[in-house]
């Protein structure tokens, strides 16, 4: 017989324990198992086995020490009646991987509501109520898809869920352990449905949640409201409400981040002569002192006076920019007070209307 490593076949120091022995042969056995890795690793998972056999036990181990592996004879080991159960009781049968619970609690669904609101709202926050449609626990039956919550034991199962199967292979005695089929693995089976959810232990209604929008959202911030999605299955948590806003057009303002911007109109004698001027504000109204000569589209800043941040509070700023009405029908005396600036032919000159406006009144 040709000598084997054994210690090296299962990846373990010479001084193991017999914890490591057993944790590193789950290992291999799950990777290596013919039933999981296919027919071509029949004779690795012999070996993986036989080098198992020994170490785990301490005579054998003792007798490998000393003599090695060819102080074994085939008929020394044990393929035929080999039950993986004892091995795994205690980590979770490896072939558990063969079979899915049907059953299994399972979180719900999570759920979206849009919700628009003004630009006003959004600066200073507000809190209101929604309306949804959602799944939740069935009342009549508390959720088990059973008339008045009444389960039996499955008949199939005893109850357990599980049903093992046991299957012979040239190395051994496997067992095989799966989802019960009649109870999708719990145990329990409905006798009679629930009328009012018709077994599926779930109800649709309305429900009312209050929302607290906090100041400064922008379009597309959303707030989690943990617990108000759907009712899960199966015992499983309830999914997590997603409100999604949306802030409508404004008249006067356009919002860019944290900074809002407008425009003012002022007339031509404003725009020579400079003035004082009322602007609207998202929260009230301010001034700006405007300085004679005043371009069109000139932009002024009014510091802190935009949107609050949504983590800091702090205000962004609002710019105005100032837009000059020329008239379009003119007096016959303001008409000769115009021509006497810049008289009948094209005045060849740098500098600007509102410049030589200024020119001429000072």
């Amino acid at each position: 017989m040709t000598k084997k490593d054994y210690y090296k076949i299962l990846g373990v120091d010479r001084n193991a324990s017999q914890e490591e022995i057993r944790s590193a042969f789950r290992r291999l056995a799950r990777k290596y198992h013919p039933d999981v890795a296919g027919k071509g690793s029949e004779e690795k998972f012999k070996e993986i086995n036989e080098a198992f056999q020994v170490l785990s036990d301490p005579q054998k181990r003792a007798q490998y020490d000393q003599y090695g592996s060819s102080s074994f004879r085939p008929e020394d080991f044990n393929f035929e009646g080999f039950n993986f159960e004892d091995i795994f009781k205690d980590f979770g049968d490896i072939f558990n991987v063969f079979s899915e619970r049907k059953n299994k609690p399972k979180s719900g669904s999570d759920l979206r509501y849009d919700l628009e609101i003004s630009l006003e709202q959004a600066f200073s926050g507000l809190t209101t109520k929604i309306e949804i449609s959602v799944y939740t626990i069935c009342k009549a039956c508390k959720g088990t898809g059973a008339k008045d919550g009444k389960l039996k034991t499955c008949p199939v199962c005893d109850g357990s869920g599980q049903i093992k199967k046991i299957r012979r292979t040239p190395f051994g005695q496997t067992v095989f352990i799966t989802t019960c089929n009649k109870c999708g693995g719990s145990g329990k089976i409905i006798s009679e449905k629930c009328k009012v959810c018709n077994g599926t232990g779930r109800v649709k209604e309305k429900r009312k949640v209050e929302v607290k929008i906090p100041r400064g959202v922008d379009e597309n911030s959303y707030l989690r409201i943990a617990g108000q999605g759907e009712a899960g299955q199966n015992g499983g948590p309830p999914g997590d409400l997603y409100i999604v806003i949306h802030i409508k057009p404004h008249k006067i303002f356009e919002r860019r981040g944290n900074d809002l911007f407008c425009k003012a109109n002022i007339d031509l004698g404003k725009a020579i002569f400079g003035g004082e001027i009322e602007v609207p504000t998202i929260n009230g109204k301010a001034k700006i002192k405007l300085p004679r000569g005043t371009q069109s589209h000139t932009v002024f800043r009014l510091k802190g006076q935009g949107m609050p941040d949504l983590h800091t509070g702090k205000r962004g700023d609002e710019f105005v920019k100032i837009i000059v009405e020329i008239p379009k029908k003119l007096s016959k005396k303001q008409e000769i007070l115009l021509k006497e600036i810049f008289g009948n032919e094209k005045i060849k000159t740098s500098k600007g209307f509102f410049d030589k406006m200024r020119d001429f009144v000072s």
